[in-house]
């Protein structure tokens, strides 16, 4: 695999905004692979505030990658007991 200083991830937070809302993603920063791609460094320009992150392949030259984001399925943590 040839080196780049391209990142091998962007990474996001993300924030669920309720049932009917879309989530938010807000890219926070990149991971880049290490040489011997064991390990990344990850680069940080925010901290996520529920202490989550995501990382997904950035897109190419051609937009393939990144186009659609997933949605997140519903997180446990954030459902209210009864």
């Amino acid at each position: 695999m040839a080196t780049s200083n391209l990142p091998s991830f962007n990474v996001y937070t993300v924030e669920d905004r309720g049932q009917n809302e879309d989530p938010f993603w807000l890219k926070i920063g990149a991971a880049f692979a290490h040489k011997d791609n064991k390990g990344f460094n990850i680069v940080l320009s925010a901290f996520p505030l529920d202490n989550r992150l995501v990382m997904r392949v950035p897109a190419d030259e051609n937009g393939n990658g990144e186009e659609e984001k997933p949605k997140p399925k519903s997180n446990p943590r954030n459902r209210r007991r009864r």
